[in-house]
């Protein structure tokens, strides 16, 4: 049997640069150039609202809203910006990284490093329209909250003879010089993406009324993800008590390993893990999920109160930027990725990644170790109802629906007494230590048959899941979910326990073309 993550490639976004506001569509500098690009953007320049870093708050001025994040946040943008060395390119970073951190609902952005938001991404900005991106020039004559007041005395040494005015005049000269050319470089390339956006939609309106419309190759991996973005998969999972109440437990019970740690969630869904951990005494929970549902989830939080503790990041675990420094890693990852047969569909490979990039080395996975299991069946009744029945059908043959059908795997709950063996694990999956080349695998098994049986109908597999408190420590290779007494709790999905959304994968054999759906003995080694 194989076995294989898909590999999730990063779903195509339209690349895009928000066109300025009104204020920036006036260059004070160099007022001459500015009639095209009033042409682009006839706004009055009166209109000008710079929106608030943490709030929907809006303010005339660029000073008027960074004295609001000083007064109300204590968070002072100029101080950052010089304690960091920002040019003008890393501001506009910082800028979209606050309001990228803001739209999580995180009040309190860490801007201990500006490698935080050194990626190229952070230029796109994160509001359309956003003044601020075309105020910074503005700023610098905006005086820390941290700095002492320049005294009188100060000012006049530069003009009674203790500086030299003219160096001073020549420098600030210079620095004017360096802000308006920074300044007219972007507002160049924000023009040019206006262009490029407006040639876009007249050619979509041309291949419009042209009535070509070629449709787009469908992209699995957006696929995957927005099936997860609405609410019917998470009702289902959610009510799937087995599922939800083996996370609860290992957590409400084992309170003592996830007080005042760090928690990342991979797939946080509607967040349902995230605020176990966090009311179970996380310090810190990082939630994170690729579809739209974290929109729902962070509604969630905030509705439960929560929101200190936990925030929430869309996007690939692979790709998204955590607000951690390259040295701080978390506690605990905690992800039901599961899919059907284990790996069907699973995200393993995303949770492996992060485990490898953001877990500490003494860190636990939760859950943490997942076990494979295979048993021969022999269901006569099964085959004449879905099977058998495509001989006749009201008095007429269709034999052509039976095409392929061996070829799928079934997903349905069975009961243990369909199979002819007890089932035997092939394999072990220890979350702490599996690398994503032994998701690829074949893998060799052997058992005896437990009853005689006119011939094989197929093959169940399942999955047994299991949440060990200590990482150090595996389960028995023949340890069972639905028997298991040991430190930790367990779940299966297959015959020996109760039904769960995963149920079991079943493999039909058809019968005439193979041994095993000949007479068997009890005692029979497959």
């Amino acid at each position: 049997m194989r076995a294989q993550s898909d590999d999730l490639a990063k779903p195509q976004e339209e690349d895009s640069v928000s066109s300025g506001s009104s204020e920036a569509s006036t260059d004070p500098l160099n007022p001459e150039q500015d009639e095209d690009w009033e042409d682009a953007e006839p706004e009055e320049e009166e209109n000008l609202q710079v929106k608030d870093f943490f709030s929907d708050e809006t303010f005339p001025s660029a000073r008027a809203m960074l004295e609001f994040c000083q007064d109300q946040y204590g968070f002072d943008f100029v101080k950052v910006q010089k304690d960091l060395g920002l040019e003008f390119y890393s501001s506009i970073k910082l800028v979209n990284y606050l309001r990228s951190a803001a739209k999580e609902g995180n009040t309190k952005p860490d801007v201990s490093s500006k490698e935080l938001f050194e990626d190229d991404k952070y230029l796109q900005p994160v509001i359309e329209d956003d003044a601020l991106l075309f105020c910074l020039d503005e700023l610098s004559d905006i005086q820390s909250s941290s700095q002492p007041a320049i005294s009188d005395s100060a000012k006049g040494k530069a003009v009674n003879g203790d500086g030299d005015p003219f160096a001073r005049i020549a420098e600030l000269e210079e620095q004017l010089q360096r802000l308006q050319s920074q300044f007219n470089e972007y507002r160049l390339t924000v023009a040019k993406t206006l262009d490029e956006r407006w040639n876009d939609k007249s050619s979509d309106a041309q291949a419009e009324s042209s009535k070509q419309v070629i449709p787009a190759p469908r992209d699995d991996d957006s696929h995957y993800f927005e099936s997860y973005s609405y609410n019917d998969i998470h009702e289902t999972m959610l009510k799937d008590r087995i599922r939800t109440d083996s996370y609860r437990d290992f957590i409400y019970n084992n309170k003592h390993l996830f007080k005042g740690k760090t928690v990342l969630d991979v797939g946080c869904g509607t967040g349902i893990l995230s605020m176990f951990c966090a009311k179970a005494g996380a310090k810190r929970v990082f939630a994170v999920d690729n579809s739209a549902i974290i929109d729902k989830a962070r509604e969630n939080i905030f509705e439960n109160g929560l929101q200190d503790i936990i925030t929430c990041h869309h996007g690939k675990v692979e790709e998204i930027v955590l607000p951690l420094n390259k040295e701080q890693k978390v506690d605990i990852i905690v992800s039901e990725w599961m899919g059907y047969c284990l790996l069907y569909e699973a995200m393993l490979d995303s949770v492996i990644w992060a485990r490898d990039r953001y877990l500490k080395p003494d860190g636990l996975m939760v859950p943490s170790h997942c076990t494979l299991h295979i048993a021969p069946i022999c269901d006569p009744d099964y085959i004449a109802e879905c099977v058998s029945f495509w001989h006749d059908v009201y008095g007429f043959g269709m034999a052509a629906m039976m095409d392929k059908i061996n070829d799928d795997v079934l997903v349905r709950h069975l009961d243990q007494d369909v199979l002819a063996s007890e089932g035997t694990p092939f394999l072990q999956l220890p979350l702490h230590t599996i690398i994503t080349a032994d998701l690829t695998f074949v893998k060799e098994f052997e058992m005896k048959l437990q009853r005689d049986v006119d011939g094989l109908d197929g093959w169940c597999i399942w999955f047994d899941t299991f949440f060990l408190p200590d990482r150090t420590k595996s389960p028995s290779t023949d340890a069972r979910a639905e028997t298991y007494k040991d430190e930790g709790n367990a779940f299966t999905t297959g015959p020996g326990g109760k039904e769960t959304h995963w149920r079991s994968g079943v493999m039909l054999i058809d019968r005439r073309k193979s041994k095993q759906g000949q007479p068997l003995k009890k005692g029979q080694k497959l």
